[in-house]
């Protein structure tokens, strides 16, 4: 059992308010932000940072996204209940939490073992419906698609082929861009089976996307 108070309601709702601040406008984002236990996520020394906008370091080298992050993607997405979305590296499961939260139907995959049983766990806890997969996220996940939506939740050299053809016609991935400290968030909207247009939406840093599995 995750226990959630006041305090941390609270502290949700400050969130919120500064994300409003710096420009996060949709609704279904904020509520989502707002709903989330986003102290679930964290490490018990590090549980009183949970609420604060900043990225912070999680188990195998890794992070959970600054909430800034998290509510950018998540916006870029323009999700609308019951879409299905592919979340490329579920860290450790927040950001698939607030699509779940949003309405949709989120498939997940890890390719860090410890991570994804945490997320896996977490999940089921919080009563999140999300599938989760342990494997490359290279690879997508074919046999589950095509996908509405797909989010890249770590910094990519570049949009893998595989990710292209699991998105739908119409649909959109979301994914930040380039091999360097900082990427530039892009979304890739698909319009046909072979065009895809490209937006640039700002500098980001991630962790580094990495093929294979641990």
């Amino acid at each position: 059992m995750i226990h959630d108070d006041f305090r941390f309601k609270g502290q949700r709702l400050q969130l919120v308010r500064s994300l409003q601040q710096k420009g996060i406008t949709d609704k279904n984002v904020l509520e989502a932000i707002h709903a989330v236990p986003r102290h679930a996520f964290f490490d018990v020394a590090l549980i009183d940072y949970a609420y604060v906008d900043k990225a912070y370091p999680i188990a195998a080298g890794q992070t959970i996204s600054q909430p800034y992050t998290v509510a950018f993607q998540s916006q870029l997405l323009e999700i609308e209940k019951g879409d299905k979305v592919l979340e490329i590296g579920t860290g450790s499961g927040y950001q698939a939490a607030i699509l779940a939260k949003m309405g949709a139907r989120v498939y997940s995959i890890e390719r860090q073992r410890d991570l994804f049983k945490k997320s896996e766990r977490i999940f089921l806890q919080l009563g999140y419906n999300v599938k989760t997969f342990y494997g490359d996220g290279y690879k997508g996940k074919p046999t589950y698609g095509p996908f509405k939506k797909i989010i890249v939740t770590c910094g990519a050299p570049f949009l893998p082929d595989a990710l292209k053809s699991q998105v739908e016609i119409g649909g959109c991935i979301v994914i930040p861009v380039d091999n360097g400290a900082s990427q530039i968030m892009k979304r890739f909207i698909r319009l046909s089976e072979d065009e895809y247009k490209e937006e640039d939406h700002g500098a980001f840093s991630f962790v580094p996307m990495i093929d294979g599995i641990e």
